[in-house]
């Protein structure tokens, strides 16, 4: 049973440094990747065309000849609608008329490129209309759907317009048509659709979309073979998958029996977001219970310190416990964007700061760092190492670019990162009938459906200060639950300027408010060092340094040239400034460095001098041209 909710799209205009995030996305990012979509966007940029795939649809279905009209991906069309769910956040804070106009224009591109049987995909459209349905393995048309299901709810719930909404209700009964209905076999190759389901359900009201969501996450693994079978009864591939990988495409059991994370991460996720999200709506405590399974297994064994998930690039999947190397790292941002939904669909049934301090260590640290502080460059991969001549270049670190592209043929991340981070107080705010829940730290005043309204003063995450003025407080609201974050070692809680006792649960701190209350909250933002377990072997005898959230890396360009050799010794960690970084503050600790060699191996000890290492957020990397980077460090403090 759900406790509470989210907060409504329009609830909450970030400040301070939140706010600089959005208003980046908002000034940048959204024109950026408007100009992308359109192939505007320069030479140098790779191409989506996902306007020309939409015309050329919309042509197919007037009967004009148009060719090989399809460019890119076959799951091209969800960079059109993570776009649009951006641009939805957007104007719900920023009202902008002109843009406005550009999401209309896109919404009744996408709505002309429908079928008359509400069908919508532009590469089985535009290549071959009768294979429809014939390749759920690697079609990826639910995945489209499924973006463009959660862009329509942004997009009603910002603007009241409809069209895009009704084009979604259409293709989603065409869909429980099939699957429901008519009791045709299948299930999504890559979930999405199942957690949209569930955000068009609640915008439309629509039992459909409730009843086509629970369906594909029951059936899903019952028939563990049914991609195998799929592709021996047809004789065309889109990529060449063969099925039989079952852990890769979550299909290898019933969800209700899954206890492990494994396989590709951003499928994963996704899944289980809509898993707890049925939990939590139906009261299954079956389902639910296997969240809690699945989520132990990923942050007890399987999360990198930055919220990264997804160890390996061979499938962008889930290794085996403790694997976790930092050089060949893949940590797709999309897997830590979906590691937020997961949490953030847990914390609604059961509001718990486990929750929430992973899905702060997500966003902070990998979900950032997948985005260029300039907007205009991303990551796909976010390793924990790079070393100048291997990583990009040697087979093995092909993956791990030390210099972000301006955009990727697979694009899934750089719409991915822009719409989470408009819809940031989503994430940090919650509510119940008479609570308000605090989950995240970020400036700015937020307004409850429940009546509350607070203002946030804080510079958060640099500064470990935290006020809460309670300017209105209507309609039975009256308690403000406020997350204590597990990294703060010491926190203190006042009310009106006096410290003040709170009931505490599940790591939330519950205090009854009343209008004028000035609630104050001060962590402890002492730098500290870090330590792996003793069962990642790619940590042992290795350290790194955290403030608050934020986890900090060493860069070449800031030590000497470059991080090779660098060691830790302890001490006293002290705040410095570091070039090129607008004012971010960065951190200074006592080092050593060896000695280089010419020779590849040598029977004597190299020399080590000591040195200041100068270490900055991880957000931050790969913002000042191609240099070294190292998160773990050798430890040799005594």
């Amino acid at each position: 049973m759900k406790i509470q909710k989210q907060l409504g799209t329009t609830g909450y205009r970030a400040e301070g440094f939140i706010g600089d995030y959005q208003r980046l996305v908002k000034d940048t990012v959204i024109p950026y990747q408007y100009d992308v979509l359109r192939d505007n966007a320069g030479e140098n940029v790779s191409k989506s065309h996902v306007y020309g795939n939409f015309k050329n649809a919309a042509a197919a279905l007037r009967g004009e000849d148009v060719g090989d009209g399809f460019y890119g991906m076959v799951f091209q069309d969800s960079d059109a609608a993570k776009w649009l769910e951006a641009a939805a956040f957007s104007l719900a804070l920023y009202p902008d008329k002109e843009l406005e106009a550009k999401a209309d224009e896109l919404i009744s591109l996408i709505a002309a490129a429908q079928d008359k049987d509400g069908y919508l995909n532009t590469y089985f459209t535009i290549k071959d209309r009768e294979k429809r349905w014939g390749n759920l393995l690697e079609g990826h048309e639910m995945y489209c759907a499924g973006h463009l299901y959660e862009a329509a709810a942004a997009y009603y719930e910002a603007t009241g317009k409809r069209e895009l909404l009704d084009v979604c209700l259409k293709n989603a009964e065409h869909i429980y048509k099939r699957f429901v209905t008519d009791g045709t076999a299948g299930y999504p190759g890559h979930p999405e659709i199942e957690l949209a389901l569930m955000k068009l359900y609640r915008v439309s009201g629509e039992k459909k979309c409730l009843e086509l969501a629970e369906h594909f996450v029951n059936v899903r693994g019952v028939d563990p073979d049914y991609y195998k079978k799929e592709r021996s009864a047809r004789d065309w591939v889109v990529w060449g998958g063969n099925g039989e990988d079952r852990e890769y495409q979550q299909s290898d059991r019933p969800v209700r029996e899954m206890s492990e994370a494994v396989g590709h991460a951003v499928r994963a996720v996704y899944l289980y977001t809509a898993m707890a999200d049925i939990a939590g709506e139906t009261d299954d405590a079956e389902l639910k219970a296997a969240c809690e399974r699945l989520w132990e297994s990923i942050t007890s064994r399987k999360l990198y310190i930055t919220g990264g998930i997804g160890a390996t690039v061979h499938g962008e999947a889930f290794s085996v416990d403790y694997d976790l190397p930092n050089d060949t790292a893949y940590c797709e941002t999309c897997a830590s964007i979906g590691l937020m939904f997961f949490a953030s669909r847990l914390l609604e049934s059961d509001p718990d700061s486990r929750y929430a301090d992973v899905m702060e260590q997500a966003f902070y640290n990998t979900v950032l760092a997948g985005m260029a502080r300039d907007g205009k460059s991303f990551y796909y991969v976010n390793p924990l190492e790079s070393i100048s001549g291997i990583s990009g270049k040697a087979k093995t670190h092909r993956h791990t670019l030390p210099v972000r592209p301006g955009w990727y043929a697979c694009a899934c991340c750089p719409p991915n990162a822009a719409r989470t981070i408009m819809s940031f107080g989503k994430y940090a705010y919650g509510e119940s009938a008479d609570t308000a829940f605090c989950h995240m730290f970020a400036a700015g005043e937020v307004s409850f459906e429940n009546g509350m309204k607070i203002k946030c003063e804080t510079e958060y995450p640099f500064g470990m200060t935290v006020n809460y003025t309670v300017e209105e407080v209507t309609n039975g609201a009256h308690t403000l639950a406020i997350r204590l974050p597990a990294w703060s070692r010491e926190t203190v809680i006042s009310v009106n300027g006096k410290t003040s006792d709170f009931r505490a649960e599940k790591g939330y701190a519950y205090l009854d408010v009343k209008p004028g209350d000035v609630i104050g909250l001060t962590l402890d933002g002492k730098p500290r060092f870090v330590y792996g377990s003793r069962r990642v072997p790619a940590l042992e005898g290795k350290a790194c340094v955290c403030r608050g959230t934020l986890v900090y890396c060493a860069e070449g360009v800031d030590n000497g040239g470059t991080v090779l050799g660098l060691s830790l010794t302890g001490g006293d960690i002290v705040e410095c400034a570091a070039e090129g970084l607008d004012g971010i503050p960065a951190l200074e600790a006592d080092g050593l460095r060896a000695d280089d060699s010419e020779e590849l191996y040598t029977t004597a000890p190299p020399a080590e001098k000591p040195v200041r290492v100068k270490l900055i957020p991880y957000f931050c990397r790969a913002n000042r041209g191609e240099t070294d980077m190292k998160v773990w460090l050798n430890n040799k403090a005594k």
